[in-house]
């Protein structure tokens, strides 16, 4: 049902949209044949599961998607945000999202036309972002053994960006010529990649963020219609083929809809990703918008149609392959309706369990390649992990190689660390589940389960005799034993009026920064009913950061 991909047809002098015309096309076909043509209403069975219930195009349909058991199993994922943007490596104020300084680079001339006259010779319009793309050579990278790190750290998925807001293409494009094949790297980095964390096992999902793409490089970021930034329309003018760069809509009318559609399709077909991660789209609640209440100007109400569309097209073509594939719900304004694909923002912390989320989460204060950015302490990565995935989360760890592929030291140090903590602690991580509580604060607890098993795991060095208090009630029968992981030592242990107190031993074996007790019992500890449905009040209390990294209320970088 796929539309069928032609070799490129391009006019790589101009914006190359007639050839994408017909493209578009097929895809529309396409995803209406998916959406309307099945005699039944079950797909084939999903990687060893039930038939998966075809989706018929609605969100009431959509929300009734599963969580795929490679996701809610898996726990730890790795995003990857490289692109030409980590040749440039730099922020104005040493920290943040260095992956927005191509829009930066024009809305603040002030700092950073100095800043590339001093680096590169020149700047706008003589020299702009288009110039930097032949210094992303990923000369050095091996996505084999990027593969292997990403195995050995214990991760269970891949993430990459395939495109972000900045309109290039990592993959093998037939839509664009700004793409990994034709310029830059010369090679599909999303393919390559793609085959070599396959062969290790991973499940594979390249991202995308071209919803913001429209206001990117355009005065107005956030709305309906916008006009290119004047250096941005002089530089398209001395070289028309930058506008597939840097365009060539800067409005969501349907010529940019239709090829955004049109992009994942492509993605789609050639690398069958096992999930659709899309970034938030702010446009859904700017310019007179607030689409899941209903109130949609013409062009944002198609543009959400389409999505719509595009998701039920997604879904469909992994159940049709026997694929248990997912969406994610990104942002605190949700794309989509709750329920649809799990609930996720930029190092979330919820506070409580919560319906299924990600937390897409980095080191520093960083997505892209930042050049001296400032980490966090590989203690508050364990800890932060161990956190997001008591309350039902996943912990999708980011990484922002250098434009030569590789990794920068201080991310490999803490991928590393977390590799070895998993390597002992992994049967309280791995195909966990939430307990009827997520942490003790008294002694600095979280709480997993598997099965009749309670995991509690104790976020400071356990060096004297606790007491777990939401086992108050429970006797002596009902606890087989307890052990820690990673320890041969015997653990002490005895029921107490106040709950289960345990007594580390004092060989604590090869754990660091985090140690888990294992607690048999005979019942299942898991406790499906307090989970706290309601994804709005989930999100209360959560950091309020914008789409830059800021924090709202102080406008000051948050970690």
């Amino acid at each position: 049902m796929a539309a069928p991909l032609a070799g490129k047809q391009l006019d790589k002098k101009g914006v190359g949209m007639k050839s994408t015309t017909y493209r578009v096309s097929l895809y529309c076909l396409s995803l209406l044949l998916l959406t309307i043509v099945a005699p039944a209403s079950r797909l084939c069975a999903a990687e060893g599961g039930d038939p998966v219930d075809k989706h018929d195009g609605s969100w009431g349909s959509l929300q009734k998607m599963p969580v795929p058991a490679w996701f809610d199993d898996g726990k730890i994922g790795i995003f990857i945000h490289w692109g030409p943007y980590s040749a440039i490596g730099y922020h104005k104020v040493g920290r943040g999202y260095a992956e927005h300084v191509p829009k930066m680079i024009y809305r603040d001339p002030k700092h950073y036309y100095p800043y590339l006259k001093e680096r590169w010779g020149a700047h706008p319009p003589e020299f702009g972002y288009k110039d930097i793309i032949p210094e992303f050579r990923a000369e050095n990278w091996d996505p084999g053994a990027w593969a292997r790190l990403f195995k050995e750290v214990g991760a269970t998925y891949v993430v990459l960006t395939a495109e972000h807001h900045d309109g290039w293409a990592n993959w093998d494009s037939d839509l664009t010529p700004w793409n990994a094949v034709d310029k830059g790297p010369k090679r599909d980095l999303v393919g390559d990649l793609g085959k070599a964390v396959r062969k290790q096992g991973l499940k594979y999902a390249p991202s995308y963020h071209r919803e913001r793409h429209t206001g990117f490089f355009a005065k107005a970021q956030f709305a309906v219609h916008s006009e290119p930034m004047p250096h941005i329309a002089e530089e398209i003018k001395r070289f028309p083929e930058a506008a597939m760069l840097y365009g060539p809509e800067f409005s969501y009318n349907k010529a940019f809809v239709d090829d955004y559609v049109a992009r994942w399709q492509e993605i789609q077909e050639k690398y069958h990703p096992d999930m659709l991660w899309m970034d938030d789209f702010p446009i859904y609640t700017r310019d007179g918008n607030n689409v899941r209440k209903g109130t949609a100007r013409p062009e944002i109400k198609y543009f959400d149609d389409q999505l719509r569309a595009m998701i039920t097209g997604f879904m469909n073509h992994g159940a049709a392959r026997g694929q248990a594939v997912y969406v994610n719900n990104k942002g605190g304004n949700r794309n989509w309706p709750d329920g649809v694909g799990c609930l996720e923002k930029d190092n979330l912390k919820l506070k409580v369990i919560g319906p299924k989320w990600q937390s897409c989460t980095t080191f520093g204060t960083s997505f892209g390649y930042l050049k001296g950015d400032t980490y966090k302490s590989i203690e508050g990565v364990i800890h932060e992990m161990i956190e997001v995935i008591s309350r039902n989360g996943n912990f999708l760890i980011n990484i922002g190689p250098k434009a030569d592929g590789t990794i920068p030291e201080p991310q490999v140090e803490r991928l590393r660390a977390m590799g070895d903590w998993l390597a002992i602690n992994g049967d309280a991580i791995y195909g966990s589940r939430y307990w009827k509580a997520c942490d003790q604060e008294s002694e600095h607890l979280a709480f997993t389960t598997k099965g009749n098993t309670l995991y509690a795991i104790k976020l400071e060095k356990p060096t004297a005799t606790f007491v777990i208090t939401d086992t108050t009630g429970w006797n002596a029968g009902q606890v087989k034993s307890v052990k820690l992981l990673g320890s041969d030592a015997d653990v002490s242990w005895k029921m107490m009026p106040a709950g289960l107190q345990i007594t580390p031993p004092a060989e604590l074996g090869k754990s660091m920064y985090a140690w888990s007790f294992e607690i048999v019992t005979d019942q299942e500890q898991h406790h499906a009913n307090v989970i706290q449905k309601d994804a709005a009040k989930a999100l209360k209390g959560t950091k309020r950061v914008d789409l830059d990294g800021r924090d709202r209320r102080t406008g000051q970088k948050k970690d």
